[in-house]
């Protein structure tokens, strides 16, 4: 029972961390408004500056924080930030259908927020960089819909099938995402009990038939040799626990795992930003969905920060802490975002 209250009092810390800030650096620059997108709540960045013509749209997935509101402002872009409901009290896949939901809406009412909808840009970091991911996945088979212009991926998680990829083995234990944390708050999210982390671990819930499937995308292979120089050892085949699948069977799910998508929707994405962190457990995951949606032939502009770590880009819009890593990302999306 401590065990399950004191992740519990994690989770709450970093929402506070995450949510609580108020954008206050932004507020001379932008209008800001707190909206209902079809009962979802958003929150719009509006430039103050006048505009010739409808600007872009960046549909953030993650929450009301400072920084985001400084891509609208430097970009010259509404951005909206979805409020989606948080887990544990909303287990998946509350979060990806209210992300969906204000998409879709976004996109029908773009015009009413002087936003053209053929240039609509959606974007998330961490777990949003997942619902970033599963919503423009989504979306490919949406006639109804304009097409998404873009995607942007910051330092994603993109599956959970094999926890023990380089990046996972050389920063399991590097702030401010750890290798156990984020199983931990994996099983949060999907409500399931923490006594399956051990066997997720070390892959027991992955049945053979799947690990030959998802090999071709999953493979270390697939990851350039000069990001196992910090140290990789292949990881020895575990025991398959019929159980454990059952019980966990939601991670293989593309709206939790979107790297797991077929070659059919990959080859139908947007163009595409990702943000990868040197020293991040899920660095790996933006590797490898790189090198998917290039296969696919979907143009990827790709960043990779060598001196940055997971969560870098919360950290340099408030006075507080700053890190130069952080900066340059953002400058980098900001780039990106100006030139589409």
């Amino acid at each position: 029972m401590e065990t399950k209250l004191g992740i519990c009092k994690e989770v709450y810390l970093i929402r506070t961390f995450l949510y609580g800030i108020p954008p206050w650096k932004d507020n001379a620059n932008l209008f800001i408004e707190d909206l209902k997108f079809a009962k979802v709540s958003v929150r719009v960045y509006h430039p103050k500056v006048p505009s010739a013509g409808r600007r872009r749209g960046v549909l953030y997935l993650h929450g009301g924080v400072g920084q985001i509101g400084s891509i609208g402002k430097t970009s010259n872009s509404v951005v909206v930030c979805v409020g989606y409901r948080l887990a544990p009290e909303h287990p998946y896949p509350t979060q990806f259908l209210d992300c969906l939901t204000a998409t879709v809406h976004f996109m029908t009412t773009a015009e009413d927020y002087g936003v053209d909808p053929t240039r609509i840009i959606i974007c998330g970091d961490s777990s949003g960089g997942t619902l970033a991911a599963a919503v423009c996945q989504t979306l490919v088979s949406r006639t109804d819909l304009p097409k998404a212009r873009a995607q942007i991926l910051l330092y994603p998680f993109l599956q959970a099938v094999d926890f023990n990829l380089p990046s996972y083995q050389q920063n399991g234990s590097v702030p401010l995402l750890l290798k156990k944390r984020t199983i931990t708050l994996g099983m949060q999210y999907l409500n399931q009990d923490l006594s399956l982390m051990k066997g997720i671990l070390e892959g027991s819930h992955v049945p053979e038939d799947l690990k030959l499937k998802f090999s071709k995308w999953l493979s270390p292979d697939n990851i350039p040799m000069e990001f196992k120089i910090r140290g990789y050892k292949p990881s020895a085949s575990a025991t398959y626990s019929e159980e454990l699948y059952t019980l966990a069977k939601p991670v293989f799910e593309t709206t939790f795992s979107p790297l797991l998508a077929e070659d059919a929707i990959v080859r139908q994405l947007p163009e595409t930003f990702i943000l990868t962190c040197e020293y991040d457990v899920v660095r790996d995951d933006g590797l490898l969905y790189k090198k998917r949606l290039e296969d696919n032939g979907i143009p990827v502009t790709w960043y990779h920060l060598e001196d940055g770590f997971h969560g870098a880009l919360f950290l340099i819009d408030y006075g507080y802490i700053s890190f130069p890593c952080g900066k340059r990302a953002m400058k980098n999306v900001v780039n990106f975002i100006k030139d589409l």
